[in-house]
C-alpha cells in the first residue's frame, strides 16, 4: 500500500501544523487597491502653506514695510544708476577673474615645478585674505607705490606715472575683485579639467593635434559641463559680493541705498529695494546659467529636455488644437442604404 497525501482546502488547518493558510483569491484583479496614506507629508504641507500665507499676509499688511516708499525708489534714477555700476563691477571681475583663473589652473596642472609653486602660492594667499581687506589695500596702493613705471628689472625706469592717476577708485575695486575671484576660478577650472577622461588628450596627442588646440577644442568643451554649475554659483556670489565695495565709497547698489536711508531714515523699505534688485539680477543670472549648461550638455544628452519656454509654447499649441477640434461641427453619419 502506497501512502496517500491529502491536500487541505484553502483556509483549512494543516494537519500537524499550528498555522492556517490564508485563502487564496480566485482572481487577483478582484482585490481592492487601497492607496497609501501619507499623513505626515500632508501635515507638513499644510503647516508650510499656513506659514507661507502668514508671511505673505504680514508683507501685505504690516505698515513698517512702507510699500509706497518702496515704489517711489525702486525705479528711481539713482537706484538704476547704482544697479548699472553693480553690473559693471560684476562683468569686469567675472571676465578678468576667469581669464586669470584659467591661466592659473593650467599653471597648477603644468609639469613645471616653478609654475605649480607660483600658482599654488597665489591661490593660497588670495583665498586666505578677506575680500574687504584686499579692496582697502588696493584702494591705498598709492601709499605703498607713489609712481608706477616701465623699465628694466632692477635697472632704470624709462616711463612712470602717478599711481593715483592710473588707478582710480573704480579701477582699484575692479583689481581687487578680479584678483580675489581669480583664486576661486582657478580651482573651479582645474576641477573641471581633471574631470575630463585622460584618454581624450592622449588620443588627440596620438593624432598629432597641437597641445593648445587640444585644450581649446577637446579638453575645455568637455570640462565646461563640470565647470558651469560651480562657476555660475560663483558669479552669483560675486554679484552679491560687490556690495563690499561700499567701503571705497563707490556708488553701487548697496552704497546708494545706505546714502538714501541715511538721509530720510526709511531703512526697511530701502533695504527692501536693494533686496528686490538683487533677487531680480540673480534670477536673470540663473536663467542664463540654465541655458548655457543646456548648450554644453548636448554632447552627453543628444535630445535635451524642452526648456520652460518650449513647454509653454507646446501647451499653448495643445490647447489651441483642442479648442479648434471642439469647435469643429460634427459630421453626421449617412444612413446605411439598402445594398440591393
Amino acid at each position: 500500500m502506497r501512502p496517500t497525501t491529502e491536500t487541505a482546502p484553502p483556509g483549512a488547518a494543516i494537519p500537524g501544523g499550528d498555522r492556517e493558510t490564508p485563502p487564496m483569491p480566485d482572481d487577483p484583479a478582484s482585490l481592492e487597491v487601497v492607496p497609501a496614506r501619507h499623513c505626515a507629508r500632508w501635515a507638513a504641507a499644510v503647516a508650510v502653506t499656513v506659514l507661507a500665507a502668514q508671511f505673505a499676509h504680514g508683507l501685505a499688511t504690516n505698515p513698517v514695510w512702507e510699500w509706497d516708499v518702496f515704489r517711489a525708489y525702486v525705479l528711481s534714477e539713482t537706484i538704476v544708476q547704482a544697479v548699472w555700476v553693480t553690473l559693471q563691477l560684476t562683468a569686469y571681475a567675472t571676465v578678468l577673474g576667469f581669464l586669470l583663473g584659467t591661466v592659473l589652473a593650467f599653471m597648477r596642472l603644468s609639469r613645471s615645478p616653478v609654475l605649480q609653486t607660483v600658482a599654488w602660492t597665489y591661490i593660497w594667499i588670495f583665498r586666505s585674505i578677506p575680500m574687504i581687506v584686499q579692496l582697502v589695500f588696493w584702494f591705498n596702493l598709492s601709499a605703498l607705490y607713489d609712481r608706477l613705471g616701465v623699465g628694466i628689472p632692477f635697472g632704470p625706469v624709462f616711463w612712470s606715472v602717478d599711481s593715483n592717476s592710473i588707478i582710480g577708485t573704480m579701477g582699484a575695486a575692479v583689481i581687487g575683485l578680479t584678483l580675489h575671484q581669480a583664486a576661486y576660478a582657478a580651482e573651479i577650472v582645474r576641477g573641471g579639467v581633471i574631470a575630463v577622461d585622460h584618454g581624450q588628450p592622449e588620443a588627440a596627442a596620438a593624432l598629432g593635434i597641437p597641445r593648445l588646440r587640444q585644450i581649446r577644442r577637446i579638453v575645455l568643451p568637455q570640462a565646461m559641463r563640470a565647470i558651469l554649475p560651480t562657476a555660475g554659483n560663483e558669479v552669483i556670489g560675486l554679484l552679491k559680493g560687490t556690495s563690499v565695495v561700499y567701503v571705497m565709497a563707490i556708488g553701487e547698489l548697496f552704497y546708494q541705498v545706505q546714502v538714501i536711508y541715511g538721509r530720510n531714515g526709511r531703512v526697511i523699505p530701502l533695504l527692501l529695494v536693494a533686496t528686490a534688485w538683487y533677487v531680480v539680477l540673480t534670477s536673470l543670472l540663473s536663467v542664463a546659467q540654465y541655458y548655457v549648461e543646456r548648450r554644453y550638455a548636448r554632447g552627453a544628452n543628444r535630445t535635451p529636455p524642452p526648456t520652460p519656454l518650449q513647454r509653454a509654447r507646446l501647451l499653448v499649441r495643445t490647447l489651441r488644437a483642442a479648442a479648434a477640434q471642439r469647435n469643429e461641427p460634427a459630421v453626421p453619419l449617412e444612413p446605411l442604404g439598402d445594398s440591393r
